[in-house]
């Protein structure tokens, strides 16, 4: 992992960017802020930590085959900008705004989101995936959500929206369990 409080410089495909902050981590890697003193961008770089319940293939490409699904089912994601195959990162629009998670965590959470993961689901399903409906993989920008991950798989019913990722977007039993262990 980078120190994301040192200053960082990153290349991708031998082009600069500044590592601002860490954003997240994630089952395939780390999400940074950066920026190339013109924009900002998050650039994810692919670790090869274990996962105990996820196992995966080769990630830089499942990650640019998940986008390229995403995009022609019609989920609201941001733009891949770049991908640099042999550092294994990727590179793309920040999104800004709050998470799901934050806006259940402070009680800002509004019906409309939930409509709009719904319609969501009614794109997804019937293409056959399922994607990850945690809710630090939603970010809401100018009162639109947007799926900010390109993790995406075939669809099981265990891991729809309904049976497993409805359970983190209010403050249910499960939210709390996991905002309690992870705020420490």
């Amino acid at each position: 992992m980078l120190d994301a409080n040192a200053i960082n410089t990153l290349l991708v495909n031998g082009r600069e960017y500044k590592t601002i902050r860490l954003l997240g981590k994630g089952k395939g890697g780390y999400s940074y802020l950066v920026n190339d003193k013109r924009k900002q961008f998050v650039l994810k770089q692919i670790h090869h930590e274990p996962c105990s319940y996820y196992q995966f293939g080769n990630k830089i490409q499942s990650e640019i085959n998940d986008y390229n699904k995403l995009k022609k089912i019609g989920i609201r994601i941001p733009e891949m900008v770049d991908v640099d195959i042999e550092n294994e990162r990727i590179l793309k629009e920040y999104i800004e705004g709050y998470t799901i998670f934050e806006l259940v965590k402070s009680d800002c959470m509004k019906d409309q989101y939930i409509e709009q993961i719904k319609t969501m689901c009614n794109l997804l399903y019937p293409a056959n995936t399922n994607i990850d409906y945690f809710p630090t993989n939603f970010v809401v920008q100018n009162e639109l959500v947007y799926y900010i991950d390109f993790e995406c798989n075939d669809y099981m019913e265990e891991w729809n929206f309904e049976n497993w990722g409805v359970k983190y977007w209010s403050k249910t039993k499960e939210f709390e369990d996991y905002a309690a262990k992870y705020s420490q």
